[in-house]
């Protein structure tokens, strides 16, 4: 008979999201006493996680206000920036988590796990270089550490269902099969990170992640859409051109407009994901590798679908949110 392993005490960061809030409740699940430290006003947490409240980007206020000079065995950080703009993707994805760790350190932490983000494998945008940035610190920590980088998210999948029950067309870059990707549910990747924890296989290691079953594109994503909700399948093609457009445009505008200028790096993320599948990366041939990207957890995107289709969940895109 196995022996479950001890119960720890786990710092939590980026807790007031809907994967920090589902791994904060799978840590629970696991005996863990969870402390989140999170910013004033944030919503409230499962119980009976502790809930203390500071500045992420402000070392004075982890100090004092979050690890208040207690141990702690492990951190668990979802903190990521909101929008992916430089500014504040090296303040919260570099910084903020730089005095994390410098922190954690202080407390006696043994292990740090990190959700960070599979597109840092090719990495073209701000806050995928302020991610690796920090994945670098870490690895040379000293600690035990756990990168995962997780596929896409469900929610950031989701966004076209309204447009559908509209009568509006799905929308599609190119032809709909750029790319492709295996959506991973916050539940399972939730008690993925739990895993990072417990099981020495997980220690010291990058981890790309995905959900159960093949990769899917854009194209099929509408497909199954459409049959759900019993409506004849209508596409909309957006040529890759057109954000190039918009990127050159408000990229010169930019220069004199310097507002302009993040919403030219938004547009440049909205490329990226248009057209850079969410799949391990072959650093031999350059290409996306579906079979090659592990996966965990029992629940698909078209799950999911079928469960907003039938108004059982509603997602909560926030910064996911694009159409």
């Amino acid at each position: 008979m196995s022996v479950p392993p001890p119960a720890l005490r786990v710092f939590v960061l980026g807790a007031t999201g809907t994967i920090g809030r589902a791994t904060v409740a799978a840590l629970l699940a696991r005996g863990h006493e969870v402390v989140c430290f999170v910013r004033p006003g944030a919503a409230p947490l499962p119980y009976p996680a502790s809930v203390r409240f500071g500045d992420v980007t402000d070392p004075a206020s982890l100090a004092r206000d979050g690890f208040r000079g207690e141990p702690f065995d492990a951190v668990v950080s979802c903190l990521a920036s909101r929008t992916g703009a430089p500014l504040d993707a090296w303040a919260v994805d570099h910084r903020a988590h730089l005095h994390a760790l410098a922190a954690a350190q202080s407390a006696g932490v043994r292990q740090f796990v990190l959700l960070s983000a599979i597109c840092v494998q090719r990495p073209k945008l701000a806050f995928q270089h302020a991610k690796l940035a920090f994945e670098q610190a870490l690895t040379r920590s000293g600690l035990i550490y756990s990168i995962v980088r997780p596929t896409a998210y469900f929610k950031s999948l989701s966004g076209q269902v309204n447009r559908l029950r509209a009568g509006k067309a799905f929308l599609l870059f190119g032809d709909g099969q750029l790319t492709a990707c295996k959506p991973i549910s916050d539940g399972d990747l939730a008690r993925y990170l739990a895993d990072c924890l417990d099981h020495p296989a997980l220690h010291n290691r990058i981890l790309p992640i995905g959900g159960p079953g093949p990769a899917i594109t854009p194209r099929q994503q509408g497909e199954e859409l459409f049959r759900l909700l019993d409506m004849p399948p209508k596409f909309r093609h957006v040529p890759v051109a057109m954000l190039d457009a918009i990127i050159a445009g408000l990229g010169g505008l930019g220069r004199l407009v310097p507002p302009l200028r993040a919403k030219a790096e938004l547009a440049r993320i909205g490329r990226y994901y248009a057209t850079e599948s969410m799949l391990v990366l072959n650093p031999v041939t350059g290409c996306y590798d579906a079979e090659a990207t592990p996966s965990t957890g029992t629940e698909t995107l078209f799950d999911h679908y079928a469960r907003l289709v039938r108004g059982e969940v509603v997602d909560d895109r926030g910064a996911h949110a694009v159409f």
